[in-house]
């Protein structure tokens, strides 16, 4: 299990130097979500429910201890899905005060429909919310929610949380052979959040999935996403150079390493590129 709830630096392609911060700091994946390219394996009991993982006065031992870290940003991700954390709003004020940085939330929507959550969702700079299917049917394929969540009910979220919320949204869109051939109704779906940015990924990281190749990434670009702020997918024959607080503790998050099938061949070597 995860020590520190701090993690990092670590190199990525859309922010530059993210310190990470874990608000679950669980031994296995915490999520609503089993997306079948997550670097965490699989999700063995999917959590629905917003609780207190960890004690304020833990993350602010952490981040004092922190205090220092090459940075340009704090990013909430971890061990699964930060808004399962009931005291992410006081978190984000909390790392705020202590480190004078601007924080980014990943997300994958699945609870932006709460008010609750959109609330703590907006004290943040940056959101950068998950959409990687086109239609109900490849979401359950692709994203495989917990039960009781639905796809319309994500889009509905993310028009409210557009509404409310006044710093940067980002989209990110997971491209895998899953879903490349499914632009049109991508890019619809991305829409609805009129994001600020709009960002074309692929399985960088360690996972069971193959990622596309990159000139794969810039068709469906051309194709779907040309009148949007779209961003391709990281060269990572150009990484960033970022050297983690503790390997450990970002090995946990960010592993390099496989977790149980081996890699499908022809995978470049796994990076910790967010």
């Amino acid at each position: 299990m995860p020590k520190s709830t701090v993690y990092g630096p670590v190199a990525s392609w859309r922010l530059g130097r993210s310190l990470g911060i874990d608000l679950l700091c669980t031994e296995q994946k915490t999520c609503n979500f089993d997306c079948v390219y997550c670097q965490l394996g699989p999700n063995a009991k999917p959590v629905t429910e917003r609780q207190e993982f960890v004690q304020l006065t833990k993350l602010s031992n952490d981040v004092q201890a922190a205090k220092g870290a090459e940075a340009d940003l704090v990013t909430f991700a971890g061990m699964g899905e930060p808004t399962l954390a009931s005291n992410l709003g006081p978190a984000i004020n909390l790392v705020k005060s202590a480190l004078g940085l601007p924080v980014a939330v990943f997300t994958n929507g699945a609870m932006l429909k709460r008010e609750d959550v959109r609330r703590d969702l907006c004290l943040a700079d940056i959101i950068i919310v998950k959409m990687d299917a086109p239609d109900a049917g490849l979401f359950e394929r692709i994203n495989r929610p917990a039960p009781g969540i639905q796809l319309s009910d994500i889009l509905q979220g993310l028009q409210l949380l557009r509404l409310e919320f006044t710093g940067k949204l980002m989209i990110d869109v997971m491209l895998t052979n899953l879903n490349r051939g499914y632009g049109n109704g991508l890019q619809f779906n991305v829409r609805c959040g009129i994001p600020d940015q709009v960002h074309l990924n692929t399985p960088l990281r360690q996972s069971s999935m193959r990622p596309l190749r990159k000139e794969e990434v810039e068709d469906v670009r051309k194709n779907w996403f040309w009148n949007l702020k779209a961003i391709t997918v990281y060269d990572p024959r150009k990484p960033m150079q970022v050297v983690a607080l503790d390997e450990v503790e970002t090995e946990a998050r960010q592993p390099t390493k496989p977790k149980g099938a081996a890699q499908p061949s022809g995978t470049p070597p796994a990076s910790r590129i967010i």
